[in-house]
């Protein structure tokens, strides 16, 4: 990577950071103003970013946000937010997350003729897990119902994690007979193995860190880089055992959150230091930086590339992937739900392609699959297209929204949407 493209890149943090709260009303997102930077410094602009010239640049600054973001939303969800956010959220992972698969394999066939029956499903498959960073202004509106708020983050903190195995299992069948491994030693080592080291890593450290709060050894700031630690422990333990470092990573957040939460009360530690949100404060935030750094690569190294060979096929397969194979199994899974048109139409409209997307294409490409540069082409047009549709949306749909529910509260006080008022668990 070139001096000046990294001078380019703090230019662009520190000047979006100067004026954050000030762009966040508007049409202008971060991922927006971070690709758009990216296509300025890129083969299509001054050319100071280029893949072909700092490959290992690009996959590790995509993996180490997907990885450090996984570990921090894993960690940070508990049972009771499935149960609190009542049917929205188990609906939309259980039954939403496998129709829009299905669906968008099915609907590849005819409009990307040029992949195998495994790489379609790959395209679906990654471009399955919504991004909330995409569309933030959505899903923080307070003037949304805090269902429809909590059920969607819940969503995004958990769908990418879900879809890495069904990622996994179609790249290894994918890959077969290309010199890759087998379907059945992907499940072994990237399900089971990847699994149990992540647990294992996850619960190892969330004891540690239990054990050092008891005693009072152990200072804030130094506890924040313990937690850093174990998803970079559980990803090169994953890798060295031939597994998915990802999952692995992924699974030690569920386990570092369900074993910290568990501290006795009686062992003298502060509720606070026991909140997972609290203790991996630090590994999200660094995972948001490196991010939005990712999304500034990808206008570079993948949009810019991807505009020069652009054809109506990927076009196409991109806006029904943000439109039809979303909306349909949200409207889907939502049946008998109670809720109103208005707001299924909401939820499955705000399912916005983002980070995970990247990195699974990447991963693909890197594979070398017979159909591995058209597939990266379709995810890098549909994150594109998602990151400017879902971001100009945001501001303008969450408060018409809001608006709309304000009015039919008013009339309607038992409807279905304002549910979690009832219990004030709604999210803030």
């Amino acid at each position: 990577m070139s001096g000046w493209a990294v001078v380019v890149a703090g230019a662009v943090v520190v000047s979006y950071g100067a004026v954050s709260r000030r762009l966040s009303t508007t049409v202008l997102s971060g991922p927006l103003v971070f690709m758009l930077c990216g296509l300025a410094i890129g083969p299509l602009g001054l050319d100071l970013l280029d893949r072909a010239k700092d490959p290992e640049v690009t996959r590790t600054l995509l993996e180490s946000a997907l990885l450090l973001l996984l570990f921090a939303d894993a960690a940070r969800i508990r049972a009771r937010d499935l149960r609190r956010e009542e049917f929205l959220p188990l609906r939309l992972l259980a039954v939403g997350l496998p129709a829009t698969m299905a669906l968008g394999w099915l609907v590849a066939w005819p409009l990307l003729p040029g992949l195998g029956v495994w790489e379609l499903a790959l395209a679906a498959i990654i471009l399955a897990p919504t991004d909330a960073a995409l569309g933030q202004q959505a899903f923080s509106n307070k003037q949304v119902p805090p269902l429809v708020r909590g059920g969607l983050s819940v969503e995004s903190g958990l769908n990418d994690g879900l879809a890495l195995p069904f990622f996994v299992l179609a790249l290894a069948a994918a890959g077969e007979g290309h010199g890759h491994p087998g379907v059945a030693e992907t499940f072994l080592r990237a399900l089971l193995l990847s699994s149990a080291i992540g647990i294992a890593a996850g619960w190892a450290g969330a004891s540690l860190l239990r054990w050092s709060l008891s005693r009072g050894w152990s200072i804030s700031d130094w506890r924040q880089f313990l937690v850093l630690a174990i998803p970079a422990v559980a990803y090169a333990l994953c890798v060295m055992g031939e597994g998915s470092g990802f999952i692995g990573a992924w699974a030690g957040g569920l386990a570092f959150g369900i074993h910290l939460r568990r501290t006795p009360a009686d062992q003298g530690i502060r509720p606070q230091d026991s909140d997972p949100a609290q203790s991996t404060s630090f590994t999200e935030r660094l995972g948001l930086l490196l991010a939005s750094l990712s999304f500034l690569v990808f206008g570079a190294v993948m949009l810019g590339p991807t505009l020069q060979h652009l054809t109506w096929r990927m076009v196409v397969y991109a806006l029904l992937s943000l439109t039809v194979l979303r909306m349909l199994p949200v409207a889907f899974a939502l049946i008998g739900t109670g809720l109103r048109p208005t707001s299924v139409a909401y939820i499955g409209w705000f399912g916005p392609r983002g980070l995970a997307s990247l990195v699974f294409g990447l991963l693909a490409l890197e594979e070398h699959l017979p159909g591995g540069s058209l597939l990266s082409e379709v995810i890098a047009v549909t994150v594109g297209l998602s990151i400017i549709l879902h971001g100009a949306s945001a501001p303008f749909l969450g408060n018409r929204y809001g608006a709309w529910f304000t009015r039919t509260l008013r009339a309607e006080p038992n409807m279905r949407e304002n549910a979690l008022a009832h219990d004030g668990n709604g999210p803030s």
